[in-house]
C-alpha cells in the first residue's frame, strides 16, 4: 500500500439572519469568499472547532448543538469538510486576522460571489434538507 498523505477535517458554518441571508466571508489569504471555517485542532471536538472558528473570522457566538446540513470531499485538496447552519447568539460581525470582509448574502447572491464548491455548501445550509447533504468536488467544481 502506498504511503498517502491524510485528509484534514474541516468544519464550517452558515448564520441565517432573519431575511434568510447567509453570512460570508471573504478570505484575506486567497480573496474567495465562503462561510466561515476552518481546520480540526489535535484534541479538539467538532462543535468547539466549529464554534471557534467561526467566532475567529466573524466575531459572532453561535449556539450548540448546531444542525448538520452537508458534508463535502475536496477530492484534490483531501479534505472532508462538515458544514452546519447556526444561529447567531451574540456577537456583531467583525473582520479579523483570516478575514478581508463580510457580508449578509441572498441565495442569488451567494451563486455569484462564492465557486460552485463553496456555494453549494450554503445553499444545502438553507435549504437545511435531511438527510444531510454529501458531495464531491475538486476545490472549485462539484463532480
Amino acid at each position: 500500500m502506498s504511503a498517502e498523505r491524510p485528509h484534514s477535517v474541516s468544519v464550517a458554518g452558515v448564520i441565517v439572519d432573519d431575511r434568510g441571508r447567509a453570512l460570508l466571508i471573504q478570505r484575506r489569504d486567497n480573496g474567495q469568499w465562503e462561510p466561515p471555517g476552518g481546520v480540526l485542532e489535535p484534541g479538539e471536538t467538532i462543535p468547539q472547532a466549529l464554534q471557534r472558528e467561526v467566532l475567529e473570522e466573524t466575531g459572532i457566538k453561535i449556539a450548540l448543538p448546531a444542525t448538520l446540513t452537508g458534508i463535502y470531499k475536496n477530492m484534490t485538496g483531501l479534505i472532508v469538510s462538515m458544514v452546519f447552519r447556526c444561529e447567531e447568539i451574540d456577537g456583531t460581525p467583525t473582520t479579523g486576522e483570516e478575514t478581508r470582509a463580510l457580508r449578509w448574502a441572498t441565495r442569488e447572491e451567494v451563486t455569484k460571489l462564492a465557486d460552485e464548491a463553496y456555494a453549494i455548501r450554503v445553499l444545502d445550509a438553507l435549504d437545511a434538507t435531511s438527510p444531510p447533504a454529501v458531495r464531491a468536488h475538486d476545490g472549485v467544481k462539484l463532480i
